[in-house]
């Protein structure tokens, strides 16, 4: 049952929060609903769940559509965006996890009809087949941005190879949380950048251990739902 999935969750957000003193009131639970109908969505709405997220265009709209009338939910787009696609749901989105480029950022820019919350997207890791900047090019990137006043980096995203062990994962959460503090000491108005998307359903407590505020899970709330 996806309420009983939840619970699990939800406690082990307690107890990695608990491990490493800190209020799990500063971790959000983004659900990924990329592979379930409305219909799943809702239950996790009507048990609490505020956040949802999507990796395509075509399918965030199709479940905004379907749970117009649940206005309290917050909707985050997580996968890459083709520029093409930024006029039809950028104005869509409370979040967008994916910043990786200034084209991209330019095009946001132009079509957006309010401050858009970014998180820039950075390839810790180094993997030839994940998108994201590199650390290296972070700082100039971050004062680039500062020429798009629909911009607004309130933090950074990355994921951690699936196939890594623990200390691996906990060195790339941790270069990322080590990269936000970089940004944050700078107090750039365009710049928060206070926030951490990283974690998922494989690594969602070391995320939270090495300071992670946002994390996306999906396959964990779905399984045998």
């Amino acid at each position: 049952m996806i309420t009983d999935n939840l619970w699990e969750i939800r406690q082990a957000i307690q107890d990695s929060c608990a491990f490493a003193h800190r209020n799990p009131e500063e971790v959000t639970l983004i659900a990924v609903t990329k592979t379930v109908d409305s219909a799943a969505a809702k239950v996790l709405v009507e048990a609490g769940i505020t956040d949802l997220a999507e990796n395509r265009v075509d399918k965030l709209l199709e479940k905004q559509y379907n749970l117009k009338d649940e206005p309290q939910i917050k909707w985050h787009l997580i996968g890459n965006l083709q520029r093409r696609k930024v006029k039809s749901i950028i104005n869509q989105i409370d979040y967008f996890h994916a910043l990786d480029s200034l084209s991209l950022a330019a095009e946001i820019d132009k079509r957006a009809e309010k401050v858009i919350s970014c998180f820039v997207e950075v390839n810790v890791s180094g993997e030839a087949s994940k998108h994201g900047i590199t650390p290296d090019e972070l700082l100039p990137f971050i004062d680039q941005l500062s020429q798009y006043s629909a911009i607004k980096v309130v933090g950074l995203m990355t994921m951690a190879p699936y196939e890594a062990n623990e200390q691996e994962i906990r060195d790339i959460f941790n270069r990322l949380k080590i990269l936000q503090e970089d940004v944050r000491q700078r107090t750039l108005a365009h710049a928060p950048c206070t926030e951490l998307s990283m974690g998922m359903s494989n690594d969602f407590p070391i995320a939270i251990e090495e300071g992670s505020t946002f994390i996306r899970i999906g396959t964990a709330l779905f399984k045998d739902a």
